[in-house]
Protein backbone atom coordinates (compact mmCIF):
# COMPACT_ATOMS: atom_id res chain seq x y z
CA UNK A 1 0.00 0.00 0.00
CA UNK A 2 1.38 4.05 -0.67
CA UNK A 3 0.32 5.91 1.72
CA UNK A 4 0.07 10.03 0.81
CA UNK A 5 -1.07 12.61 3.34
CA UNK A 6 -4.03 12.70 1.55
CA UNK A 7 -5.32 9.26 2.30
CA UNK A 8 -8.18 9.35 5.31
CA UNK A 9 -5.82 7.39 7.28
CA UNK A 10 -3.18 9.69 7.33
CA UNK A 11 -5.82 12.89 7.86
CA UNK A 12 -4.42 13.14 11.38
CA UNK A 13 -1.62 15.09 10.90
CA UNK A 14 -1.71 18.05 8.27
CA UNK A 15 0.37 18.19 5.18
CA UNK A 16 2.55 20.63 5.97
CA UNK A 17 3.25 17.80 8.74
CA UNK A 18 4.54 15.00 6.47
CA UNK A 19 6.52 18.18 4.16
CA UNK A 20 8.09 18.84 6.92
CA UNK A 21 9.06 15.14 7.98
CA UNK A 22 10.01 14.69 4.47
CA UNK A 23 12.45 17.49 4.69
CA UNK A 24 13.69 15.82 8.12
CA UNK A 25 14.20 12.88 6.92
CA UNK A 26 15.63 13.36 3.79
CA UNK A 27 18.54 15.23 5.74
CA UNK A 28 19.04 12.72 8.36
CA UNK A 29 19.51 10.54 4.96
CA UNK A 30 21.77 12.25 3.39
CA UNK A 31 23.86 14.36 5.64
CA UNK A 32 23.62 11.86 8.48
CA UNK A 33 23.80 8.67 6.81
CA UNK A 34 25.11 9.34 3.40
CA UNK A 35 22.99 6.58 1.92
CA UNK A 36 22.44 6.74 -1.80
CA UNK A 37 21.30 4.24 -4.53
CA UNK A 38 24.29 1.98 -4.26
CA UNK A 39 23.12 0.32 -1.40
CA UNK A 40 19.51 -1.33 -0.71
CA UNK A 41 17.54 0.26 1.82
CA UNK A 42 14.18 -1.66 3.87
CA UNK A 43 11.76 0.03 5.58
CA UNK A 44 9.49 -1.94 8.18
CA UNK A 45 6.51 0.03 9.41
CA UNK A 46 3.14 0.06 11.23
CA UNK A 47 -0.01 1.46 10.34
CA UNK A 48 -1.38 1.74 14.08
CA UNK A 49 -0.92 5.27 14.87
CA UNK A 50 -0.84 8.55 12.39
CA UNK A 51 2.59 9.43 13.07
CA UNK A 52 3.77 6.33 12.00
CA UNK A 53 1.67 6.37 9.08
CA UNK A 54 3.59 10.28 7.86
CA UNK A 55 6.84 8.98 8.87
CA UNK A 56 6.47 5.99 6.39
CA UNK A 57 4.99 8.49 4.03
CA UNK A 58 8.11 10.68 4.55
CA UNK A 59 10.28 7.67 3.72
CA UNK A 60 8.32 6.31 0.83
CA UNK A 61 8.90 9.89 -0.41
CA UNK A 62 12.64 9.92 -0.13
CA UNK A 63 13.36 6.64 -0.68
CA UNK A 64 11.11 5.23 -3.79
CA UNK A 65 13.26 2.38 -4.47
CA UNK A 66 13.29 0.76 -1.22
CA UNK A 67 11.20 -2.32 0.00
CA UNK A 68 8.16 -1.47 2.48
CA UNK A 69 7.27 -4.09 5.00
CA UNK A 70 4.04 -3.40 7.05
CA UNK A 71 4.82 -5.30 9.77
CA UNK A 72 1.21 -5.85 10.93
CA UNK A 73 0.77 -7.63 7.70
CA UNK A 74 3.74 -10.61 7.18
CA UNK A 75 4.84 -13.00 8.82
CA UNK A 76 7.75 -12.77 11.23
CA UNK A 77 9.93 -14.98 8.48
CA UNK A 78 9.20 -12.33 5.95
CA UNK A 79 11.08 -9.82 7.68
CA UNK A 80 13.85 -12.21 8.76
CA UNK A 81 14.40 -13.41 4.86
CA UNK A 82 14.34 -9.28 4.04
CA UNK A 83 17.12 -8.72 6.47
CA UNK A 84 18.98 -11.56 4.94
CA UNK A 85 19.10 -10.55 1.24
CA UNK A 86 20.50 -7.20 2.55
CA UNK A 87 24.75 -6.47 2.50
CA UNK A 88 26.97 -4.02 4.47
CA UNK A 89 26.10 -0.72 4.59
CA UNK A 90 22.67 -1.50 3.07
CA UNK A 91 19.93 0.54 5.14
CA UNK A 92 17.03 -0.53 7.49
CA UNK A 93 14.64 1.61 9.10
CA UNK A 94 12.42 1.08 11.83
CA UNK A 95 9.06 2.91 12.30
CA UNK A 96 7.02 1.21 15.31
CA UNK A 97 3.94 2.64 16.97
CA UNK A 98 5.66 0.59 20.04
CA UNK A 99 8.63 -1.61 19.76
CA UNK A 100 8.79 -4.60 16.86
CA UNK A 101 9.25 -7.85 19.07
CA UNK A 102 10.34 -10.75 16.37
CA UNK A 103 10.77 -13.49 19.15
CA UNK A 104 14.07 -13.84 20.84
CA UNK A 105 15.14 -11.83 17.41
CA UNK A 106 16.98 -8.38 18.84
CA UNK A 107 15.93 -5.99 15.95
CA UNK A 108 18.85 -3.60 16.47
CA UNK A 109 21.81 -5.49 17.89
CA UNK A 110 21.60 -8.31 15.42
CA UNK A 111 21.56 -5.68 12.53
CA UNK A 112 24.60 -3.88 14.00
CA UNK A 113 25.77 -7.10 13.85
CA UNK A 114 25.76 -7.77 10.02
CA UNK A 115 27.33 -4.48 9.63
CA UNK A 116 23.67 -2.68 8.56
CA UNK A 117 23.10 0.99 9.14
CA UNK A 118 19.77 1.49 11.18
CA UNK A 119 17.27 4.19 11.96
CA UNK A 120 14.91 3.43 14.92
CA UNK A 121 11.66 5.48 15.51
CA UNK A 122 10.39 3.55 18.27
CA UNK A 123 7.16 3.96 21.28
CA UNK A 124 5.86 6.94 17.90
CA UNK A 125 2.39 5.78 19.62
CA UNK A 126 3.34 7.64 22.86
CA UNK A 127 2.93 11.33 21.37
CA UNK A 128 -0.35 11.67 19.69
CA UNK A 129 -1.76 15.27 18.29
CA UNK A 130 0.42 18.18 19.01
CA UNK A 131 3.15 15.71 20.33
CA UNK A 132 4.03 14.14 16.68
CA UNK A 133 4.57 17.69 15.45
CA UNK A 134 6.86 17.70 18.15
CA UNK A 135 9.04 14.49 17.33
CA UNK A 136 8.51 15.48 13.38
CA UNK A 137 10.21 19.05 14.37
CA UNK A 138 12.96 17.40 16.65
CA UNK A 139 14.29 14.99 13.67
CA UNK A 140 15.61 18.04 12.06
CA UNK A 141 19.25 17.93 11.30
CA UNK A 142 21.60 20.91 11.46
CA UNK A 143 25.22 18.93 11.35
CA UNK A 144 26.85 22.78 11.55
CA UNK A 145 24.68 22.91 15.30
CA UNK A 146 25.25 19.44 16.17
CA UNK A 147 28.53 18.70 15.45
CA UNK A 148 30.07 21.41 16.78
CA UNK A 149 28.39 21.82 19.77
CA UNK A 150 28.54 17.78 20.34
CA UNK A 151 32.21 17.97 19.95
CA UNK A 152 33.26 20.94 22.11
CA UNK A 153 31.45 19.83 24.72
CA UNK A 154 32.98 16.81 24.56
CA UNK A 155 36.54 18.51 24.44
CA UNK A 156 35.32 20.23 27.97
CA UNK A 157 34.01 16.57 29.28
CA UNK A 158 37.45 14.63 28.49
CA UNK A 159 39.24 17.55 29.94
CA UNK A 160 37.33 18.41 33.49
CA UNK A 161 38.83 17.71 36.51
CA UNK A 162 35.37 18.72 38.35
CA UNK A 163 31.70 19.95 37.69
CA UNK A 164 29.05 21.63 39.18
CA UNK A 165 25.34 21.70 38.37
CA UNK A 166 23.15 24.36 39.62
CA UNK A 167 20.33 23.60 39.95
CA UNK A 168 19.29 26.97 41.37
CA UNK A 169 20.15 27.15 44.97
CA UNK A 170 21.19 23.63 45.36
CA UNK A 171 24.37 22.41 43.59
CA UNK A 172 25.71 18.85 42.47
CA UNK A 173 29.27 18.16 42.87
CA UNK A 174 31.76 16.06 40.59
CA UNK A 175 35.31 15.89 42.02
CA UNK A 176 36.43 13.32 40.30
CA UNK A 177 36.56 13.94 36.92
CA UNK A 178 34.40 12.04 34.11
CA UNK A 179 34.37 9.46 32.06
CA UNK A 180 35.58 9.85 28.16
CA UNK A 181 31.91 11.21 26.53
CA UNK A 182 29.88 9.20 24.13
CA UNK A 183 28.25 11.19 21.20
CA UNK A 184 25.25 10.78 19.27
CA UNK A 185 25.22 13.76 17.10
CA UNK A 186 24.78 11.93 13.60
CA UNK A 187 28.58 11.45 12.69
CA UNK A 188 28.98 8.26 12.66
CA UNK A 189 32.46 7.49 10.77
CA UNK A 190 34.66 6.55 13.79
CA UNK A 191 31.69 4.08 14.70
CA UNK A 192 31.63 0.52 14.49
CA UNK A 193 27.90 0.82 14.44
CA UNK A 194 25.85 3.16 12.24
CA UNK A 195 22.38 4.77 13.31
CA UNK A 196 20.35 3.96 16.45
CA UNK A 197 17.36 5.90 17.69
CA UNK A 198 16.11 9.11 16.22
CA UNK A 199 15.61 11.43 17.20
CA UNK A 200 19.14 12.39 18.22
CA UNK A 201 21.56 15.00 19.61
CA UNK A 202 23.23 13.69 23.06
CA UNK A 203 26.50 14.08 24.48
CA UNK A 204 26.94 11.41 27.39
CA UNK A 205 29.20 10.27 30.15
CA UNK A 206 29.59 9.55 34.10
CA UNK A 207 31.50 10.24 37.13
CA UNK A 208 35.11 8.57 36.66
CA UNK A 209 34.62 7.40 40.43
CA UNK A 210 30.76 6.66 41.10
CA UNK A 211 31.43 7.72 44.62
CA UNK A 212 32.49 11.36 43.82
CA UNK A 213 28.99 12.68 43.47
CA UNK A 214 27.88 14.70 46.20
CA UNK A 215 25.16 17.35 46.85
CA UNK A 216 21.81 18.15 45.61
CA UNK A 217 20.35 18.61 42.74
CA UNK A 218 16.29 19.94 41.44
CA UNK A 219 14.68 17.67 38.77
CA UNK A 220 12.16 18.82 37.46
CA UNK A 221 10.65 15.57 35.06
CA UNK A 222 11.96 12.15 35.72
CA UNK A 223 10.77 8.94 33.82
CA UNK A 224 8.36 6.71 35.47
CA UNK A 225 7.05 3.19 35.78
CA UNK A 226 5.28 3.49 32.44
CA UNK A 227 8.50 5.16 30.83
CA UNK A 228 6.90 7.90 29.88
CA UNK A 229 7.71 11.55 31.30
CA UNK A 230 6.36 12.73 34.53
CA UNK A 231 5.87 16.60 35.73
CA UNK A 232 5.44 16.97 39.31
CA UNK A 233 3.86 20.32 40.37
CA UNK A 234 7.05 21.40 42.01
CA UNK A 235 10.55 20.06 41.62
CA UNK A 236 11.72 17.08 43.62
CA UNK A 237 15.32 17.50 45.46
CA UNK A 238 17.82 13.98 45.32
CA UNK A 239 20.00 14.55 48.03
CA UNK A 240 23.10 12.45 46.50
CA UNK A 241 25.84 11.06 49.08
CA UNK A 242 28.64 9.27 47.53
CA UNK A 243 27.24 8.48 44.61
CA UNK A 244 23.92 7.60 45.60
CA UNK A 245 20.34 8.99 45.78
CA UNK A 246 19.98 9.23 49.53
CA UNK A 247 16.88 11.34 50.58
CA UNK A 248 13.56 13.04 47.87
CA UNK A 249 13.00 15.94 48.81
CA UNK A 250 9.35 17.46 47.74
CA UNK A 251 8.82 13.77 46.33
CA UNK A 252 5.67 12.76 44.30
CA UNK A 253 3.58 8.59 45.22
CA UNK A 254 5.05 8.46 41.67
CA UNK A 255 8.69 9.07 42.03
CA UNK A 256 8.50 7.30 45.32
CA UNK A 257 7.43 4.11 43.42
CA UNK A 258 10.36 4.34 41.16
CA UNK A 259 12.72 4.65 43.55
CA UNK A 260 11.17 2.03 45.96
CA UNK A 261 11.06 -0.28 42.89
CA UNK A 262 15.12 0.62 42.02
CA UNK A 263 16.08 -0.24 45.97
CA UNK A 264 13.77 -3.01 46.22
CA UNK A 265 16.09 -4.93 43.14
CA UNK A 266 19.32 -3.08 43.34
CA UNK A 267 19.77 -2.20 47.20
CA UNK A 268 21.48 1.55 46.68
CA UNK A 269 20.53 4.14 44.08
CA UNK A 270 23.27 4.93 41.64
CA UNK A 271 23.47 8.07 40.23
CA UNK A 272 25.47 7.09 37.03
CA UNK A 273 24.65 8.79 33.44
CA UNK A 274 25.59 12.41 33.00
CA UNK A 275 23.75 13.44 29.74
CA UNK A 276 23.72 16.80 27.57
CA UNK A 277 21.15 16.56 25.75
CA UNK A 278 20.98 18.83 22.30
CA UNK A 279 17.96 19.05 20.64
CA UNK A 280 16.35 22.28 20.78
CA UNK A 281 13.03 21.75 19.82
CA UNK A 282 12.54 20.50 24.15
CA UNK A 283 13.01 22.38 26.28
CA UNK A 284 11.74 22.19 30.22
CA UNK A 285 8.08 23.30 29.04
CA UNK A 286 8.02 21.78 25.78
CA UNK A 287 7.47 17.80 25.85
CA UNK A 288 6.89 14.78 24.57
CA UNK A 289 5.31 11.81 26.25
CA UNK A 290 8.13 9.34 25.37
CA UNK A 291 10.99 9.06 28.12
CA UNK A 292 13.46 7.65 25.26
CA UNK A 293 12.48 10.98 22.82
CA UNK A 294 12.36 13.94 25.35
CA UNK A 295 15.71 12.41 26.60
CA UNK A 296 17.17 14.61 24.01
CA UNK A 297 16.07 17.59 25.48
CA UNK A 298 18.19 20.58 25.31
CA UNK A 299 19.97 20.48 28.92
CA UNK A 300 21.30 18.26 31.48
CA UNK A 301 19.49 14.66 32.73
CA UNK A 302 20.78 11.95 34.92
CA UNK A 303 20.19 8.35 35.01
CA UNK A 304 18.90 6.86 38.55
CA UNK A 305 19.87 3.18 38.97
CA UNK A 306 23.01 0.28 37.94
CA UNK A 307 22.52 -0.16 34.39
CA UNK A 308 24.33 1.92 32.28
CA UNK A 309 26.36 0.02 30.15
CA UNK A 310 28.52 2.29 28.11
CA UNK A 311 31.21 1.99 31.10
CA UNK A 312 32.69 -0.39 33.38
CA UNK A 313 32.55 0.28 37.23
CA UNK A 314 33.94 -1.78 40.33
CA UNK A 315 31.15 -1.16 42.47
CA UNK A 316 28.42 -2.96 39.65
CA UNK A 317 27.61 -5.82 38.07
CA UNK A 318 26.41 -6.22 34.93
CA UNK A 319 24.35 -9.33 35.97
CA UNK A 320 22.78 -7.00 38.96
CA UNK A 321 21.99 -3.98 36.81
CA UNK A 322 18.13 -3.74 36.19
CA UNK A 323 17.06 -0.06 36.11
CA UNK A 324 17.86 3.53 33.93
CA UNK A 325 15.78 5.79 34.78
CA UNK A 326 16.27 9.21 33.12
CA UNK A 327 15.61 12.23 35.10
CA UNK A 328 16.14 15.96 33.73
CA UNK A 329 17.79 18.58 36.04
CA UNK A 330 16.33 22.19 36.78
CA UNK A 331 19.72 23.55 35.15
CA UNK A 332 20.70 27.24 35.67
CA UNK A 333 23.99 26.96 34.77
CA UNK A 334 26.74 23.62 34.43
CA UNK A 335 30.58 24.69 35.02
CA UNK A 336 33.37 21.62 33.63
CA UNK A 337 36.30 22.70 35.28
CA UNK A 338 36.67 26.35 34.96
CA UNK A 339 34.22 26.69 32.07
CA UNK A 340 30.39 27.51 32.42
CA UNK A 341 29.03 25.17 28.90
CA UNK A 342 25.36 25.80 30.24
CA UNK A 343 23.65 28.73 30.94
CA UNK A 344 20.32 30.32 30.04
CA UNK A 345 18.70 26.78 28.76
CA UNK A 346 21.25 27.07 25.86
CA UNK A 347 24.84 25.74 25.56
CA UNK A 348 27.71 27.82 25.59
CA UNK A 349 30.08 26.25 23.71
Amino acid sequence: MTLSPADPICATLPDSAIDTAEKNVRDILTLAFEHDSTHAALVVWDGQCALSLALATAYRRCLPEATFLDFDAVVPETIRAAFEQLAPSDLVVLIQTSSFRLDAFRLRVELFKRSLKVIEHPHLGRMPGAEALLYIDALAYDPSYVRRVGNALKTHIDSAATGVLDSGGEQLIFSSGFEPAKLNIGDYHAMRNVGGQFPIGEVFTESLDLEAVNGRVRIFVFGDTNFTVNKPAQPITLVVSQGRVTEALNSTPEFDRVLAQISADEGKIWLREVGFGLNRTFTRDILVSDIGTYERMCGVHLSLGMKHGSYEKPQIKRSASRYHVDVFAITESLTLGDAVVYRDEAWQV
